[in-house]
């Protein structure tokens, strides 16, 4: 017979986190309150300890956000050339027919 696996939602696995990382009870604590496999804390804890300082780094958001949006110039100045050369082309084609 299959078990299915639990799923957890992102406010779920920061509190765990947290309060892993916290240490204010053991790890075997958390693991029969929230049903969760100690390996399974285990990296939701080393994973908010990476991304915690993303968090607080606004020269990164900064530089993330203008990538973000170079790129998105990028793709609209490609779609407006798509769009010009079917324009003229377009109006090529209506010049054979009048």
């Amino acid at each position: 017979m299959s078990v299915k696996r639990q799923s957890y939602n992102a406010q779920e696995k920061l509190k765990v986190a947290a309060e892993a990382l916290v240490g204010r009870v053991t790890q075997n604590e958390i693991t029969k309150k929230y049903c969760v496999h100690s390996t399974q804390i285990n990296r939701w804890k080393n994973q908010l300890k990476e991304k915690a300082a993303e968090i607080f780094d606004v020269e990164n958001k900064k530089s993330l956000r203008e990538t973000e949006q170079e790129e998105l110039i990028e793709q609209l100045f490609k779609k407006v050339g798509q769009l010009e050369m079917e324009r003229d082309w377009l109006k090529k084609k209506s010049e054979l027919f009048s």
